[in-house]
Protein backbone atom coordinates (compact mmCIF):
# COMPACT_ATOMS: atom_id res chain seq x y z
CA UNK A 1 0.00 0.00 0.00
CA UNK A 2 1.50 3.22 -0.81
CA UNK A 3 -1.47 5.56 -2.06
CA UNK A 4 -3.36 7.45 0.76
CA UNK A 5 -7.07 6.16 0.88
CA UNK A 6 -10.43 6.47 2.96
CA UNK A 7 -12.68 3.13 2.20
CA UNK A 8 -15.97 2.20 3.50
CA UNK A 9 -16.59 -1.89 3.31
CA UNK A 10 -19.77 -2.66 4.19
CA UNK A 11 -20.32 -6.73 5.56
CA UNK A 12 -23.13 -8.07 7.73
CA UNK A 13 -24.76 -4.42 8.33
CA UNK A 14 -21.32 -3.34 10.21
CA UNK A 15 -19.82 -0.80 7.93
CA UNK A 16 -15.96 -0.55 8.27
CA UNK A 17 -14.29 2.80 7.50
CA UNK A 18 -10.75 2.42 6.97
CA UNK A 19 -8.05 5.28 6.34
CA UNK A 20 -4.70 4.99 4.95
CA UNK A 21 -1.25 7.12 4.43
CA UNK A 22 1.89 5.82 3.97
CA UNK A 23 3.42 8.23 6.75
CA UNK A 24 2.51 6.17 9.62
CA UNK A 25 -1.35 6.96 8.46
CA UNK A 26 -0.97 10.63 9.32
CA UNK A 27 -4.15 12.37 7.92
CA UNK A 28 -3.44 15.58 5.36
CA UNK A 29 -6.79 18.03 5.26
CA UNK A 30 -8.34 16.01 2.01
CA UNK A 31 -7.81 12.93 3.48
CA UNK A 32 -9.57 14.26 6.59
CA UNK A 33 -12.24 15.93 4.64
CA UNK A 34 -13.10 12.52 3.15
CA UNK A 35 -12.80 10.82 6.34
CA UNK A 36 -14.99 12.98 8.25
CA UNK A 37 -17.87 12.68 4.90
CA UNK A 38 -17.84 9.10 4.84
CA UNK A 39 -19.00 8.77 8.40
CA UNK A 40 -21.45 11.05 7.69
CA UNK A 41 -22.88 9.26 4.94
CA UNK A 42 -22.50 5.90 6.67
CA UNK A 43 -24.44 7.50 9.75
CA UNK A 44 -27.37 8.11 6.85
CA UNK A 45 -26.81 4.43 5.23
CA UNK A 46 -29.80 2.35 6.61
CA UNK A 47 -27.94 -0.67 5.70
CA UNK A 48 -24.88 0.02 8.02
CA UNK A 49 -26.26 -0.36 11.74
CA UNK A 50 -22.90 -0.50 13.35
CA UNK A 51 -19.40 1.86 11.83
CA UNK A 52 -16.26 0.36 12.91
CA UNK A 53 -12.97 3.12 12.34
CA UNK A 54 -9.90 1.65 11.74
CA UNK A 55 -6.61 2.30 9.77
CA UNK A 56 -4.31 0.17 6.99
CA UNK A 57 -1.43 -1.14 7.81
CA UNK A 58 0.08 -3.26 11.20
CA UNK A 59 2.12 -0.58 13.13
CA UNK A 60 0.62 3.03 13.43
CA UNK A 61 -3.19 3.91 14.04
CA UNK A 62 -2.54 7.26 13.29
CA UNK A 63 0.29 9.50 13.59
CA UNK A 64 -1.77 12.89 13.38
CA UNK A 65 -2.24 15.32 11.47
CA UNK A 66 0.02 16.09 7.92
CA UNK A 67 3.51 17.31 9.22
CA UNK A 68 4.59 18.56 5.68
CA UNK A 69 0.93 20.39 5.79
CA UNK A 70 1.92 21.70 8.99
CA UNK A 71 5.14 23.40 8.44
CA UNK A 72 3.61 24.68 5.02
CA UNK A 73 1.29 26.99 7.18
CA UNK A 74 2.04 30.82 6.67
CA UNK A 75 -1.77 32.84 7.46
CA UNK A 76 -4.30 32.22 10.21
CA UNK A 77 -6.45 31.49 7.55
CA UNK A 78 -4.90 28.75 6.37
CA UNK A 79 -3.78 27.07 10.07
CA UNK A 80 -7.39 27.28 10.89
CA UNK A 81 -8.39 25.57 7.62
CA UNK A 82 -5.79 22.67 8.81
CA UNK A 83 -6.43 22.47 12.41
CA UNK A 84 -10.40 22.18 11.13
CA UNK A 85 -9.94 19.23 10.03
CA UNK A 86 -9.58 16.63 12.99
CA UNK A 87 -12.34 18.97 14.47
CA UNK A 88 -14.88 18.28 11.56
CA UNK A 89 -14.26 14.69 11.69
CA UNK A 90 -14.60 14.11 15.61
CA UNK A 91 -18.00 16.74 14.97
CA UNK A 92 -18.77 13.93 12.38
CA UNK A 93 -18.08 11.30 14.77
CA UNK A 94 -20.49 12.59 17.47
CA UNK A 95 -23.40 13.38 15.23
CA UNK A 96 -23.15 10.23 13.80
CA UNK A 97 -26.33 8.23 14.65
CA UNK A 98 -24.93 4.83 15.02
CA UNK A 99 -22.59 3.26 17.39
CA UNK A 100 -18.76 3.81 16.44
CA UNK A 101 -15.84 0.98 17.55
CA UNK A 102 -12.37 2.03 17.13
CA UNK A 103 -9.88 -0.56 16.18
CA UNK A 104 -6.42 0.57 17.05
CA UNK A 105 -3.93 -1.82 15.97
CA UNK A 106 -0.62 0.65 17.06
CA UNK A 107 0.73 3.61 18.28
CA UNK A 108 -1.16 6.63 17.85
CA UNK A 109 0.05 10.68 18.01
CA UNK A 110 -2.29 13.49 18.88
CA UNK A 111 -4.66 13.88 16.34
CA UNK A 112 -4.65 9.63 16.12
CA UNK A 113 -5.72 10.46 20.26
CA UNK A 114 -8.62 12.84 19.72
CA UNK A 115 -10.01 10.23 17.03
CA UNK A 116 -9.29 6.82 19.01
CA UNK A 117 -11.45 9.13 22.48
CA UNK A 118 -14.22 9.92 19.54
CA UNK A 119 -15.23 6.52 19.53
CA UNK A 120 -18.02 5.37 21.13
CA UNK A 121 -16.38 1.86 22.19
CA UNK A 122 -12.55 1.48 21.61
CA UNK A 123 -10.81 -1.89 21.27
CA UNK A 124 -6.78 -2.12 20.92
CA UNK A 125 -3.39 -4.44 20.68
CA UNK A 126 -0.66 -3.90 24.05
CA UNK A 127 1.24 -1.92 20.95
CA UNK A 128 -0.91 0.67 21.09
CA UNK A 129 0.73 3.28 22.59
CA UNK A 130 -0.56 6.81 22.84
CA UNK A 131 0.94 10.35 22.73
CA UNK A 132 -0.17 13.96 22.80
CA UNK A 133 3.17 15.45 20.99
CA UNK A 134 1.64 19.45 20.17
CA UNK A 135 3.43 21.30 23.19
CA UNK A 136 6.41 19.49 21.59
CA UNK A 137 6.27 22.15 18.80
CA UNK A 138 4.82 25.10 20.88
CA UNK A 139 1.38 24.56 20.15
CA UNK A 140 -1.54 22.02 22.25
CA UNK A 141 -3.76 19.40 21.79
CA UNK A 142 -6.55 22.15 21.50
CA UNK A 143 -8.70 20.77 19.10
CA UNK A 144 -8.48 17.21 20.22
CA UNK A 145 -8.71 18.63 23.88
CA UNK A 146 -12.37 18.15 24.72
CA UNK A 147 -12.95 14.37 23.28
CA UNK A 148 -9.74 13.16 25.35
CA UNK A 149 -10.80 14.69 28.20
CA UNK A 150 -14.30 13.32 27.84
CA UNK A 151 -13.00 9.79 27.90
CA UNK A 152 -9.84 9.91 30.26
CA UNK A 153 -10.93 12.97 32.64
CA UNK A 154 -8.75 16.33 33.15
CA UNK A 155 -6.32 14.62 34.86
CA UNK A 156 -5.61 12.00 32.55
CA UNK A 157 -5.43 14.59 29.65
CA UNK A 158 -3.36 17.05 31.31
CA UNK A 159 -0.94 14.62 32.36
CA UNK A 160 -0.42 13.51 28.41
CA UNK A 161 -0.36 17.02 26.96
CA UNK A 162 2.32 18.47 29.56
CA UNK A 163 4.69 15.14 29.40
CA UNK A 164 4.57 15.74 25.37
CA UNK A 165 7.35 13.40 25.00
CA UNK A 166 6.79 10.11 26.54
CA UNK A 167 4.36 7.26 24.99
CA UNK A 168 1.69 5.58 27.57
CA UNK A 169 1.04 2.42 27.58
CA UNK A 170 -2.22 0.77 26.08
CA UNK A 171 -2.57 -0.88 29.55
CA UNK A 172 -2.62 3.02 30.99
CA UNK A 173 -5.39 3.81 27.95
CA UNK A 174 -7.35 1.21 29.08
CA UNK A 175 -7.32 1.70 33.10
CA UNK A 176 -7.99 5.95 32.45
CA UNK A 177 -11.32 4.94 29.88
CA UNK A 178 -10.04 5.09 26.67
CA UNK A 179 -9.62 1.81 25.60
CA UNK A 180 -12.43 -0.74 26.61
CA UNK A 181 -10.67 -3.93 26.17
CA UNK A 182 -6.67 -4.31 24.83
CA UNK A 183 -5.56 -7.61 23.35
CA UNK A 184 -2.37 -9.06 22.76
CA UNK A 185 -2.19 -9.65 19.61
CA UNK A 186 -4.20 -8.08 16.15
CA UNK A 187 -5.58 -11.30 15.54
CA UNK A 188 -6.95 -11.59 18.88
CA UNK A 189 -8.47 -7.89 18.33
CA UNK A 190 -9.96 -8.61 14.96
CA UNK A 191 -11.83 -11.78 16.32
CA UNK A 192 -13.25 -9.71 19.66
CA UNK A 193 -14.42 -6.74 17.44
CA UNK A 194 -16.00 -8.60 14.57
CA UNK A 195 -17.93 -10.31 16.89
CA UNK A 196 -18.76 -7.46 19.32
CA UNK A 197 -19.74 -5.15 15.92
CA UNK A 198 -21.65 -8.53 14.72
CA UNK A 199 -23.53 -8.57 17.98
CA UNK A 200 -24.19 -4.35 18.54
CA UNK A 201 -25.59 -4.74 14.95
CA UNK A 202 -28.21 -7.41 16.27
CA UNK A 203 -29.93 -4.35 18.80
CA UNK A 204 -32.92 -2.18 18.05
CA UNK A 205 -31.17 0.61 15.86
CA UNK A 206 -33.74 3.36 17.40
CA UNK A 207 -32.79 2.32 20.89
CA UNK A 208 -28.90 2.79 19.89
CA UNK A 209 -29.18 5.84 18.42
CA UNK A 210 -31.37 7.30 21.90
CA UNK A 211 -28.21 5.57 23.47
CA UNK A 212 -25.57 7.63 21.46
CA UNK A 213 -27.26 10.61 21.92
CA UNK A 214 -27.38 10.31 25.57
CA UNK A 215 -23.70 9.67 25.98
CA UNK A 216 -22.96 12.28 24.04
CA UNK A 217 -24.81 14.75 26.09
CA UNK A 218 -23.29 18.43 26.71
CA UNK A 219 -21.38 18.36 23.69
CA UNK A 220 -23.95 20.44 21.72
CA UNK A 221 -21.50 23.33 21.65
CA UNK A 222 -18.71 21.18 20.03
CA UNK A 223 -19.42 22.58 16.34
CA UNK A 224 -18.61 26.22 17.51
CA UNK A 225 -16.34 25.52 20.40
CA UNK A 226 -13.60 23.05 18.13
CA UNK A 227 -13.60 25.65 15.39
CA UNK A 228 -12.82 28.48 18.18
CA UNK A 229 -9.78 25.95 18.97
CA UNK A 230 -8.46 25.36 15.78
CA UNK A 231 -8.16 29.28 15.55
CA UNK A 232 -6.09 29.45 18.70
CA UNK A 233 -3.39 26.42 17.16
CA UNK A 234 -3.51 28.47 13.58
CA UNK A 235 -2.38 31.36 15.61
CA UNK A 236 0.17 29.18 18.18
CA UNK A 237 1.91 27.77 15.02
CA UNK A 238 2.70 31.11 13.16
CA UNK A 239 4.45 31.82 16.65
CA UNK A 240 8.20 32.46 16.45
CA UNK A 241 9.00 29.89 18.84
CA UNK A 242 6.98 27.53 16.76
CA UNK A 243 8.62 28.44 13.41
CA UNK A 244 12.19 27.77 15.44
CA UNK A 245 10.70 24.13 16.33
CA UNK A 246 9.32 22.90 12.83
CA UNK A 247 12.84 24.00 11.23
CA UNK A 248 14.91 21.50 13.71
CA UNK A 249 12.43 19.06 11.88
CA UNK A 250 12.40 20.08 8.20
Amino acid sequence: MTEPYVKIKIKNKVGYIEFFHPAHNSLPGDLLATLAQTISDAGNNDGIKVIVLQSGGNRTFCAGASFNELINIKDEATGKVFFSGFANVINAMRKCPKFIIGRVQGKTVGGGVGLAAATDFCMATKFAEIKLSELNVGIGPFVVGPAIERKIGLSGFSQIALDCNTFYSAEWAKQKGLFSKVFESTEELDAALTAFAENLRSYNPKAMTEMKTMFWRGTEDWDQLLIQRAKISGRLVLSEFTKEKLKGFK
